[in-house]
């Protein structure tokens, strides 16, 4: 990959607030240097009422099955068809809980989302067969399109949800691709999953791009299957599941055994209820609120994951934006800047930055008197690592109702070294 140079940030706060720098030095230069980007917050899984064997359109508690309690299993057909267990009972207002991809985006507009996907497991009995022309797939790209203004990108995926091998387990969501694959039916492991995606085309404009879902620290075939071409795709990483649920140290292990991967924030919504009240966000960094322009900004890992709806994460090292890999030096200039609108907030003041190595091993911490904005810009010296991100601390730990202070709150892009 290319070391991109010379590129920047737009911001949504005015310069002369930019100002807290380590060292107290004002920051008089960062407009001029950092002008290339908005950061734009949204949500990268989500399962509509074409997930229709678990979901909150269902009742929950004992006795009525969700799809999810251990007692009640899905119902997995030969062919990989997947439904719900017997004796699940539908509520009666169900569809106050739970709607197609169209209610969705129609309510994430309206809750202040920049972008949203829907990612139904594509096992559902909706979607079989399998095919480009089958009509609930046919639905969801359509409904995404005309979601869509300049306002905000709806963009239509889907959950691969791979359970039983035999080439490692795992769920992925892809999205924007035209087509569609059964992750259940037999024969369709996760290599078969990954020659496909290096020729599966694009549904329309922009690149077909993926997430690691929910990862644990040794799915995937152990990270395994790691080559150039399927890294140029699937280049995000669910850090953030579920508005609480972290998964920071198989992030870690992830980068550690070569893929060159971002953090992103999953939802996982099955209903409506995620749309409103989960407060986690993906952040991407793009040159505009396009569908072309976020996925490309997925595609480059310009991404950050925040447990804060509107936190804004950037940062460059020796120019180049995070997500890059870089020229191979032992040098490295950073200039992270993170900001929080929300200044009548005072558990939004950020209060800690780290800088964190191979092995997750934090090579610089700063702790700033608590602000709103804050700059800092290291100098680090190293000879061995081959990749760096970035994580941020708040005052309050979030907006999560479990979020505590002493964890972090984003975690962002890494560069890497080009070791």
């Amino acid at each position: 990959m290319k070391c991109l140079r010379a590129l920047c940030l737009r911001f949504s706060v005015p310069i002369a607030s930019l100002t807290v720098v380590a060292g107290g030095n004002l920051c008089a230069t960062t407009e001029t240097n950092l002008l290339a980007y908005h950061i734009y917050m949204g949500n990268t899984h989500a399962h509509t009422a074409l997930t229709w064997s678990h979901g909150d359109q269902f009742e929950k508690g004992k006795g009525a099955a969700d799809g999810e309690s251990k007692n009640m299993k899905l119902v997995i057909a030969p062919d990989g068809v997947q439904s719900a267990p017997k004796g699940k009972v539908v509520r009666t207002d169900w569809q106050k809980h739970q709607g197609p991809p169209a209610k969705h985006y129609a309510l994430a507009k309206a809750n202040g989302y920049d972008f949203y996907v829907t990612s139904d497991h594509s096992q559902e009995v909706a979607f079989s067969p399998a095919s480009p022309t089958n009509a609930a797939w046919a639905a969801t790209k359509r409904e995404a399109v005309e979601a869509t203004d300049s306002n905000f990108v709806a963009l239509a995926g889907y959950e691969h949800s791979e359970n039983n091998g035999p080439g490692g387990t795992g769920h992925l969501n892809v999205i924007n691709s035209s087509e569609y694959l059964n992750a259940m039916r037999k024969g369709v492991d996760l290599p078969t999953l990954y020659k496909w995606l290096k020729t599966v085309k694009p549904n329309g404009a922009g690149p077909v791009v993926a997430v690691f879902n929910h990862p644990g620290p040794r799915q995937y075939a152990d990270w395994g299957n790691c080559d150039p071409e399927i890294m140029d795709i699937i280049t995000m990483f669910e850090l953030i599941n579920s508005n609480t649920s972290l998964h920071a140290g198989a992030f870690v292990i992830a980068l550690d055994k070569g893929w060159k991967v971002s953090p992103v924030c999953g939802n996982d919504n099955h209903g409506f209820w995620g749309i409103s009240n989960h407060t986690s966000r993906t952040g991407v960094l793009a040159t505009d609120r396009t569908k072309v322009a976020i996925l490309e900004a997925m595609k480059n890992r310009r991404t950050y994951a925040s447990l804060d709806r509107n936190l804004q994460c950037r940062y460059s090292v020796n120019g180049a934006i995070m997500g890059s890999t870089l020229d191979k030096t032992n040098a490295f200039q950073f200039e992270i800047m993170i900001s929080d609108p929300d200044s009548n907030e005072p558990k939004d003041k950020i209060t800690r930055i780290e800088i964190v190595k191979d092995g997750g091993a934090v090579v610089e911490t700063f702790k700033p008197s608590p602000a709103y904005n804050v700059t800092w810009k290291p100098l680090i010296l190293d000879a061995t690592n081959r990749y760096f991100f970035v994580r941020v601390w708040n005052a309050g730990g979030a907006d999560a109702a479990k979020a505590k202070p002493a964890d972090p709150v984003a975690w962002l892009a890494p560069v890497w070294t080009g070791r």
